[in-house]
């Protein structure tokens, strides 16, 4: 008897399991949504894939589609990185990426904060219109700019560049960094005002700190942006002197004249898009907190 009533709190305990077991089973994705997932990594990853691969091969073998290069060699990227024009375009692009970054980000951080602060009429319709600007197409003043910068003097310069460049990075910054603000508590800077801050003295000493995560999400996705930018590059700029990565590798002819470009086009492609690849895996968790950031909170 002894033993029978010893056994029923394990049985008991044993069924209190069971259906959390089987709770647990129900919420495993379907094996079509696995296999949904599986398409997109292969439909994203076997092209970069196929570009690493093609970076490894020289000579007869560039025109071979060989799943894995018979005889690997690192030789495509020495050529590269002995290229002058390369290492250029490279010093250029990040001065350009990292110029833009930083001034978009001070603008934006002020615009910003007056958007998700202050009482103004249509709100909405202004980050609206806003963020339009980001879908308008570069084509459409390529041409205009093109004739501006040429009578000016700022075709051709990196200035010119981050110019045009500013245009479609800052309504992104704007828009990506008013979400932030408008979760920041109000209470914090109504004390510091009680401490005799100027609303200046708030921002800086109060708001800014507390949104460092989002400007480092702005600053993340600003750069990417500009970075990966091309139809203006090419269309405003003439001479290595200036030219980003994206443009000089279009322009690149390899080691010679007579050598075929597709293995250290490959390879310069691949050395200006793995840090980025990198950037996003170790950020990807701010990157999306950075676009749906406000989504819910109004």
């Amino acid at each position: 008897m002894g033993t029978l009533l010893a056994d029923r709190p394990a049985d008991t305990s044993a069924r209190s399991r069971a259906p959390r077991r089987r709770l647990r089973g129900e919420a495993k994705l379907h094996p079509l949504t696995w296999l949904f997932v599986l398409a997109v990594m292969a439909f994203s990853l076997v092209p970069f894939y196929w570009l690493v691969n093609t970076s490894l091969k020289k000579g007869a073998s560039l025109g071979k589609g060989e799943l894995f290069p018979a005889e690997p060699s690192l030789d495509n990227y020495l050529t590269v990185l002995q290229n002058a024009e390369f290492l250029l375009a490279l010093r250029n692009s990040v001065i350009i990426a990292v110029v833009t970054t930083t001034l978009a980000l001070v603008f934006a951080s002020f615009a910003a904060y007056a958007l998700a602060r202050l009482k103004m009429r249509r709100k909405a319709l202004i980050l609206t219109l806003i963020l339009s600007v980001t879908t308008f197409p570069a084509i459409a003043i390529a041409a205009p700019m093109f004739a501006i910068w040429r009578e000016i003097g700022l075709y051709d310069t990196l200035v010119g560049l981050i110019i045009p460049k500013m245009t479609f990075a800052l309504p992104l910054a704007i828009y990506t960094l008013t979400s932030f603000f408008r979760e920041i508590p109000r209470e914090l800077e109504e004390s510091a005002y009680m401490d005799g801050a100027s609303p200046f003295q708030a921002f800086r000493k109060v708001i800014l700190p507390l949104a460092v995560p989002g400007l480092a999400t702005t600053a993340i996705l600003v750069f990417i942006s500009v970075w990966n930018e091309f139809l203006l590059a090419v269309t405003l700029t003439t001479s290595p002197d200036a030219r980003p990565v994206p443009v000089a590798i279009a322009f690149f002819n390899g080691a010679s004249e007579f050598d075929q470009p597709m293995g250290t086009i490959s390879a310069a492609s691949v050395l200006i898009t793995l840090p980025l690849v990198i950037l996003v895996l170790v950020c990807q968790k701010r990157i999306v907190s950075g676009m749906t950031a406000g989504a819910v909170k109004g």
